[in-house]
């Protein structure tokens, strides 16, 4: 029998762990994370232009919230987040986390979350639907026919539909609950290909502009997201997190097959497969189209396109494309159904 061939490292001898096609490199875990953690450094850095003492007027640090799910992304995330701002006094670092209300994964998710949160002496701030005053996913979930029945615009609605603007709101709330300055989002590079993907589908240029990070374009009524991780493709986050012996959670929601984004995934899957780097292009196309509808105005990048047709929520004074914004809409369905 043939031995089995094993490759070894690029820049070392070791054990390579992981190979990069858009680079045409094998990595060993070492140098691997090496790689990741110069590429995320440069993106907080573009990201989030600190001075050398960032306090605020009272003295007090700024905030950082970071959302943490339980899954690779976010604890990649948190990980980095510690790694190149957890020294500095002027800089506080809080975990937040929104439950959902799925039965046998948030629970578990949420668990992996504290424990890498309490590693690392982070606390943790979190937030379920019914404290946003929506149902829990899985009722919603019961009550899709009916609400596909009754509304027009709910016919053909996935639960992620639902889950994604409800989760917004969660976000948003646990931003203002600790005060944050800033919000850091786990969006890896798939993730980010993605929805530049779904957004391109529907001609929707004004979204592909308004997505994080909002430190370039900053807008009214949100807290600044950030991105680190925008450059790192998803397969590196898993065996960066495997290498560190992060915890994470490795199930996947009940809810998921059937979105859009999960056709879109396998589009972009494909794409990368037979172009490698076809996702970083797409990443640079998007930079380029905000920078193409963007002026610079001082430390920041202000945008009309971006903030095209943006109001304040009648109801709940969210930041909305319409004079009601989804959340409140939905909540009405779901409300008028509950009664």
């Amino acid at each position: 029998m043939s031995a089995i061939s094993i490759a070894t490292c690029s820049r070392c001898k070791n054990r390579a762990v992981l190979y990069q096609r858009y680079s045409g490199v094998h990595l060993c875990h070492r140098h691997l994370a090496d790689s990741i953690r110069r590429r995320v450094s440069k993106s907080l850095r573009a990201q989030l232009k600190l001075p050398k003492k960032a306090l605020r007027d009272d003295g007090k640090p700024r905030v950082i919230l970071v959302c943490i799910s339980g899954g690779k992304d976010s604890a990649v995330l948190l990980d980095m987040m510690v790694r190149f701002l957890g020294p500095r006094r002027d800089i506080e670092l809080v975990a937040g986390s929104v439950d959902e209300g799925i039965d046998g994964y948030r629970a578990p998710s949420l668990e992996k979350a504290m424990e890498l949160a309490s590693s690392y002496g982070i606390r943790v701030e979190t937030i379920s639907y019914p404290e946003l005053e929506f149902e829990r996913m899985d009722e919603i979930v019961k009550m899709m026919p009916d609400l596909s029945t009754a509304h027009k615009d709910a016919d053909g609605l996935k639960p992620c539909s639902y889950c994604g603007v409800f989760r917004r709101q969660g976000l948003n709330a646990l931003a203002e609950r600790v005060g944050a300055d800033w919000m850091a989002l786990g969006h890896n590079l798939d993730d980010t290909a993605q929805t530049i993907l779904m957004n391109l589908q529907k001609g929707e240029v004004n979204r592909t502009i308004r997505i994080a990070p909002h430190t370039w374009a900053p807008l009214e009524g949100l807290t600044p997201r950030i991105v680190p991780l925008r450059w790192i493709p998803e397969q590196e986050i898993h065996a960066y997190a495997k290498g560190e012996d992060l915890p994470i959670h490795h199930g996947d929601c009940p809810y998921a097959p059937g979105a859009l984004r999960q056709r879109s995934r396998d589009m972009i899957a494909r794409l990368e497969s037979d172009v490698p780097g076809s996702r970083h292009g797409l990443l640079h196309s998007m930079d380029a189209i905000r920078e193409l509808q963007v002026e610079a105005k001082g430390d920041h990048l202000s945008s009309e396109r971006a903030t095209e047709r943006m109001h304040k929520c009648q109801n709940c004074g969210e930041v909305s494309s319409k004079s009601i914004c989804q959340a409140c809409i939905m909540r009405q369905w779901v409300n008028e159904k509950s009664n």
